[in-house]
């Protein structure tokens, strides 16, 4: 029996709402920077956390519905760019780089570029699914992307007003885009396996974390960077500076 052509032409809502969260997290990162640009930098800093974790719910999402396509993979490398590498730039940019005029913005160029350059080695590497299952090659973007923040997130937090030190800012910019195309071995979460008897603390530190986010989430989130950067010291150390062999 022939199928109704009709039917050929309709997709199932399902299949599509992948893609959906992805537009909704390019969305953010695009608000993002009209925020910065308006200088409105809490709502900037947050809108780009938000994409951040609509990033990681779009991809489990594909694949719990059995919807994954090239179409949504590259739709989804696109919006990482624009939301973990163009945003982020531009938020620095306007925060503390601009009273550095064209010196600030060739490390935001940097960055920028960097995370390019990381989300097109992520895609010609997708295929190698056992070796990314244990950890990443370079800081992945998102992370990349909340690490440049962290002179964002020090002066909102009230520890350090980084606008005094731009040149500080700008080259912390541009290390961070280094990190992401490096070489280094860095976490993934999906390699991490819990203890059993670490379960308890790691529920009550999600309650402590959650607290956090609703009363000192700047402060936070500049834990969680310099966590994630004593997690990253001994691989940097190891490469002895060579981060790109």
């Amino acid at each position: 029996m022939a199928r109704d052509p009709q039917h050929r032409d309709q997709l199932p809502f399902l299949q599509l709402l992948p893609n959906l969260v992805t537009i909704s997290g390019m969305c953010l990162g695009l608000t993002s920077i009209r925020f910065a640009m308006d200088e409105r930098f809490e709502t900037a800093a947050l809108l780009i956390l938000l994409s951040a974790l609509i990033d990681g719910l779009d991809g489990l999402i594909a694949r719990r519905l059995n919807a994954t396509s090239e179409f949504g993979a590259e739709l989804d490398s696109l919006s990482d760019f624009l939301c973990f590498g163009v945003a982020p730039g531009v938020l620095v940019y306007q925060y503390a780089l601009g009273e550095t005029h064209s010196l600030g913005w060739i490390f935001v160029l940097i960055f920028a570029a960097s995370t390019c350059m990381r989300l097109a080695r992520f895609n010609v590497m997708r295929g190698e699914s056992e070796e990314t299952a244990r950890h990443f090659i370079g800081v992945p973007a998102p992370a990349g992307a909340l690490l440049g923040l962290l002179p964002v997130y020090l002066s909102l937090a009230g520890v350090l007003d980084m606008r005094l030190v731009p040149a500080l800012v700008a080259l912390w910019l541009g290390f961070v885009g280094l990190l992401m195309i490096s070489r280094l071995k860095t976490f993934s979460p999906k390699a991490v396996k819990v203890p059993r008897g670490m379960v308890g603390i790691l529920l009550m530190a999600t309650v402590v974390g959650i607290g956090l986010v609703f009363t000192r989430i700047w402060l936070l989130l500049v834990l969680v960077d310099l966590a994630y950067v004593v997690m990253l010291a001994p691989a940097i150390i190891r490469s002895r500076g060579r981060l790109f062999s």
